[in-house]
């Protein structure tokens, strides 16, 4: 559903409006330097920091804020549903936060993510091998959108012929936010019906994946709840999927756009895992959100219980008081102390996972078209909403 068009980003700010989406970099600009909190009254209100420190400031505080729904939109779920929220550990607050989030380490640590390299950089090849032969390739279309898909699907143990359903929980959880209250529930309810019958397959008989993982799991010595077991795989399922993808995509969108770059990591192959830190910070796709929990005063705003605030990881990556040279992509930037992953007792717990998954398919990438470049620039359609990333990158490449 279309929203009114924002004309004052200061006091009716909109993080799905079409000039948030194609270039939210001045928008932040503007704001960090003369009015740093900005405040809006859609949604039912919301607050936007976008200093690295008040964004910093909040992600630390479960105190004064609850993590029980991270998307904005005009509904908030009820109070009852915390300490675990809607889709835990993401949604959920301490103490139940902890074992919630302890439950999955062992899944997405780096041993088990090493596993994994093998098939996806396997699949990545599968990929390119099929666009070879063509003098325009879509780098989302045809690649990243594809990658993350395949990998977390295994990972849970669901058909990866499913990937074009999973792309549409995606796009109607995160980007479908202004939608009315009756079309949102249909699409979480329609990801529960789709998901059950795999967490009842796997109580009767489990395999090795993370749903028969959770089904065996316990938290204070009791069981976890099937419908528990479907909000935790419902976010790896969406959050394993957009955000690798939109990382992958802007990666590949900038080399294409910025020609030294895309050369100097030809040339030195080996930069390429201190690269891809630097493209997530400039290019962090990911937006968390938090409600009011009480009543608290930052930065000089007075926030009121259940108002919404944005923690939009993005803006706090651009901070120049912060990051020197914030608003330049530095390949060999270190020190690298992004906050692309999230910050506070919520940061990524699949973060090794990301990074395999990007700095994997970059390399694939560069090394079939070590010489590509943007075939329309103005083609570029980037995805609006909590998650943003380009999702029609035209990229020529060299035969």
């Amino acid at each position: 559903m279309a929203t009114d068009p924002v004309t004052d980003w200061a006091t009716d700010f909109d993080h799905t409006d079409d000039r948030w989406a194609a270039d939210p970099f001045p928008i932040w600009d503007d704001l960090r330097s003369a009015c740093p909190v900005a405040r809006t009254e859609r949604y039912g209100g919301a607050w936007l920091p976008t200093t690295h420190a008040d964004v910093t400031a909040i992600a630390n505080d479960s105190e004064h804020f609850t993590s029980r729904s991270v998307i904005v939109s005009g509904h908030r779920p009820p109070v009852e549903l915390a300490p675990a929220g809607i889709a835990p550990p993401i949604s959920a607050d301490p103490p139940f936060h902890a074992a919630s989030r302890r439950m999955l380490l062992p899944v997405f640590s780096p041993q088990r993510i090493a596993e994994l390299e093998p098939s996806t950089r396997a699949y990545c090849n599968e990929l390119l091998d099929g666009v070879r032969g063509r003098d325009v390739v879509d780098a989302a279309v045809d690649y990243a959108q594809h990658i993350p898909v395949r990998v977390i699907a295994r990972m849970l143990g669901l058909p990866d012929e499913d990937g074009d359903r999973f792309r549409g929980f995606v796009e109607g959880v995160i980007e479908a936010v202004a939608d009315p209250r009756e079309e949102r529930i249909e699409t979480f309810l329609g990801l529960l019906h789709y998901l059950s019958p795999y967490i009842e397959a796997r109580q009767a008989d489990p395999q090795d994946d993370v749903i028969s993982l959770l089904l065996a799991s316990d938290i204070d010595g009791e069981p976890l709840d099937p419908l528990m077991v479907v909000r935790t795989i419902g976010l790896l399922l969406i959050a394993g999927i957009d955000t690798t993808w939109s990382a992958i995509g802007a990666s590949i969108w900038h080399l294409a756009a910025t020609p030294a770059d895309r050369r100097r990591l030809v040339d030195e192959p080996a930069l390429i895992p201190t690269a891809i830190e630097e493209l997530l910070r400039a290019y962090a796709p990911v937006t968390m959100a938090r409600l009011v929990k009480q009543d608290v005063t930052l930065a000089g705003c007075p926030m009121e219980a259940e108002d919404w605030v944005l923690l939009p990881f993005p803006a706090a990556n651009r901070d120049p008081a912060f990051f020197d040279r914030a608003d330049e992509v530095l390949l060999d930037r270190s020190p690298n102390r992004h906050a692309a992953f999230g910050l506070g007792m919520h940061r990524c717990a699949g973060s090794h996972l990301a990074r395999m998954e990007l700095r994997v398919a970059l390399e694939e990438w560069l090394r079939a078209f070590p010489d590509f470049s943007l075939a329309d620039g103005d083609a570029v359609r980037w995805s609006g909403g909590q998650v943003r990333g380009p999702r029609t990158p035209p990229v020529r490449v060299a035969p």
